[in-house]
């Protein structure tokens, strides 16, 4: 079985450190505290587990090859990134005398963010699609050649969090201040609706 691992490890490195949604929302959180930057993360990467157990199964490809099926999940992960947008925009925007730090009302609802941010974006059910592919061996047997692909993938993001969130965590108390944590709470909403935008007309 020869994968080849070097052009899929460097197109894994562009995706890994190109900053999406998932980044955002990590972010955000972990600016709150590492233990929020930490339940984000860990449901970006369910969600990116669910990705790649798909797409090894050959389910993303059902999906991708159904247009209306496609316009749908489409629709519903522009939906829930607009509406995260807009409620970062909103929080940011309001009550500017006051403290803006807004605590997430419970690690589950934390976590569960971050994984629907992922499953929802149709990006990362196309990038799968598209990376492993490529990378792989015609003539061996696919399903194990993209398990363990996709674990590759998934392990990468789980790194890659692990320098992220305490990194992030030392902004903490930068962002203590309502004017500052006001303008990072708007970036933040901004580069979600941007990306929002993004994949509504792409």
């Amino acid at each position: 079985m020869h994968i080849a691992w070097g052009s899929f490890l460097l197109a894994l490195l562009v995706i890994v450190l190109v900053p999406g949604p998932d980044f955002v929302l990590v972010t955000r959180n972990a600016a709150s505290g590492r233990r929020y930057g930490w339940l984000a993360a860990a449901g970006v990467n369910c969600g990116l587990l669910l990705h790649a157990t798909a797409a090894t199964l050959g389910l993303s490809a059902l999906v991708a090859a159904v247009p209306a099926a496609l316009f749908v999940v489409k629709g519903l992960g522009v939906a829930y990134l607009a509406w995260m947008a807009l409620q970062m925009l909103r929080h940011a925007g309001s009550h500017p005398a006051e403290t803006v730090v807004e605590q997430p009302p419970s690690g589950r609802s934390v976590f569960l963010r971050g994984l629907l941010t992922d499953v929802l974006n149709p990006k990362v059910m196309l990038t799968f699609l598209t990376l492993l592919p490529q990378a792989m061996d015609p003539s061996a047997a696919p399903m194990p050649q993209a398990a363990l692909l996709s674990g590759v993938a998934v392990m990468a993001f789980a790194a890659w969090w692990l320098v992220v969130v305490p990194s992030v965590g030392r902004l903490a108390a930068f962002l203590a201040s309502p004017k500052r944590r006001a303008v990072f709470e708007r970036c933040c909403g901004g580069a979600l609706l941007a990306m929002a935008t993004s994949i509504a007309v792409g």
